[in-house]
């Protein structure tokens, strides 16, 4: 693909990236008590510092509300925003550590059956969480992803009733119009292909430019309605006086205080598992199935967590909904993620006054069409197809991080996934052929200690007289427990007259001999 195929691509992804991201970095500087403005710079780094060192083509990077319990409490704990500041840069110089031991391999352990679930889940709370938004309730901060929410006490469901309860008409006319402008922009785009200026407008620009003049127009025509701004993007100041007031520099006497090495490794530590689930879901929605560099990644976060610290930002992270924004959007290359974080900086100076018109349900609208195509109903259906060993393990992410957060729904997922792997080799372990009296019990995989109640309980109930034959040949592994349960039965085998043979046993534990009689099969 040529360059000038990815610009026609990637600039106006990125632009889509940028309406969503700018809400976000806003909302989640509010919702972690810090300065307005950290948000913004990291965006603006996690944006353009960030994704020119990516090992992700896709991957979007800037604050994650994923940490905004983490910051709060950190904040309190350390008694002022410089000393978390310096706590942001050593997180930062700890992920860069993590790189060079190449921590970013743990990206290959979660299963796929975990990352579709964690996707869905996604995309689950990103409609649930707009629908406040697209009824006119605005209580909540833009990009909240937590059940539980902390700026007025409620949670997602009680939320969405009371928004219901008090909608209002004016915001869900914009709501609808903005819908209906994402679902028939792409069809008039098809329909007019021939038209190059045409293909170059993204849906979702026209679905905020459309909600922003029908916001305008209520205001200008109908004088008794006057749009409150808690229902349109509010960003404070402009330029300098918004970023000079974010400049905040570390306390650098506090590097050797043991809590702010204690929130540096937590932040570092759950920001880099956060990112690598995120480039783990980028890989499986990347059109072109590229395999990212993780290790790289995790030094692109570190050294864009320690430019972000000593700035005055909160913390980076690759973020899985702005990065799914940027996939659909169409981006082909991390040029995307530059743009966006360029227009982050350049609407501060040039575009505020136009950015604070637009309304939340615009965006609730662009979101609605995001979060949907990461649903995929029909997901749900083919797992379920799949049967229950990749199933379960996909809907317990679901649900946990729908109802947790994204590290608590995956370490669900992948505990019931190990569970389920365990259950299938502890059945599948042993099976078991009779011909009156002879038995040919075979192990048909690796044997391990689960395995020995089931053997022990076989071995026991075959009858006096009979004629018992073991055969390994399948087996490449035997745990030491399964030999004792052998050697067990070897001594009560003679009191019940009972014949034993074994096949291919010995060698399948390392320093240990069972003391059977072998086979012609074994002795060559």
């Amino acid at each position: 693909m040529n360059i000038l195929s990815n610009l026609r691509k990637d600039i106006p992804a990125g632009f889509v990236v940028f309406l969503v991201a700018l809400p976000l970095c806003l909302g989640i500087s509010l919702a972690s008590n810090a300065p307005i403005s950290s948000g913004l710079i990291a965006g603006i780094i996690g944006g353009t510092v960030v994704a020119f060192l990516s090992g992700s083509q896709l991957s979007i990077s800037g604050p994650a509300a994923g940490l905004t319990a983490i910051v709060i409490a950190a904040i309190a704990d350390l008694g002022s925003w410089q000393t978390f500041l310096a706590a942001v840069v050593l997180s930062g110089l700890i992920q860069i550590i993590f790189s060079f031991f190449g921590a970013g391999r743990f990206s290959g352990f979660f299963p796929n059956s975990v990352v579709k679930g964690l996707l869905a889940a996604i995309g689950i709370i990103i409609v649930l969480k707009q629908i406040p938004h697209a009824l006119g309730r605005d209580f909540d901060y833009e990009g909240d992803m937590a059940f539980f929410q902390v700026t007025n006490k409620e949670n997602t469901i009680s939320e969405i009733l009371l928004s219901i309860k008090t909608f209002s008409g004016p915001i869900v006319f914009i709501t609808i119009v903005s819908l209906f402008l994402m679902i028939f922009w792409p069809k008039l785009q098809k329909k007019f292909k021939a038209v190059p200026l045409l293909q170059l407008i993204p849906a979702p620009l026209v679905a905020v430019v459309g909600g922003t003049m029908i916001s305008e127009s209520l205001n200008s025509f109908f004088p008794n309605f006057i749009m409150d701004p808690m229902h349109l993007v509010q960003i404070p100041a402009t330029g300098m006086a918004l970023l000079g007031d974010g400049f905040q520099f570390p306390g650098w006497e506090t590097l050797t205080n043991v809590k702010v090495l204690g929130v540096a490794f937590t932040i570092a530590v759950i920001g880099s598992l956060e990112t690598l689930l995120s480039v783990e879901a980028a890989d499986r929605m990347d059109p072109q199935r590229r395999i990212s560099d993780t290790n790289r990644e995790l030094f692109a976060q570190g050294i864009g967590n320690s430019i972000s610290g000593l700035l005055g930002g909160l913390p980076i992270t690759s973020v899985i909904v702005r990065t799914s924004a940027n996939v659909y959007a169409g981006a082909t290359s991390r040029l995307a993620s530059v743009v966006h974080g360029v227009l982050l900086l350049v609407s501060l100076f040039l575009l505020v006054p136009y950015l604070n018109k637009i309304p939340l349900a615009a965006l609730a609208a662009v979101l609605f069409a995001i979060g949907y195509k990461l649903i995929q109903p029909q997901m749900f259906a083919a797992y379920f197809r799949k049967g229950m060993d990749q199933f379960l393990p996909f809907l317990v992410t679901v649900v946990g991080v729908v109802f947790s957060d994204i590290l608590i729904g995956v370490s669900l997922g992948i505990v019931v996934g190990l569970a389920m792997i365990a259950k299938t080799n502890y059945h599948g372990a042993i099976t078991v052929v009779t011909d009156r009296s002879d038995y040919l019990i075979k192990f048909t995989k690796d044997v391990s200690f689960a395995n020995k109640v089931f053997l022990r309980r076989l071995l026991n109930s075959i009858p006096v007289g009979a004629s018992v034959t073991i055969d390994a040949s399948r087996a490449m592994y035997i745990d030491r427990d399964i030999y004792d349960a052998i050697q067990e039965f070897q001594e009560v085998a003679s009191f019940k007259e009972i014949r034993l043979e074994t096949k291919d046993l010995e060698g399948k534990q390392p320093n240990f001999r069972l003391r059977v009689k072998r086979t012609a099969r074994e002795s060559t």
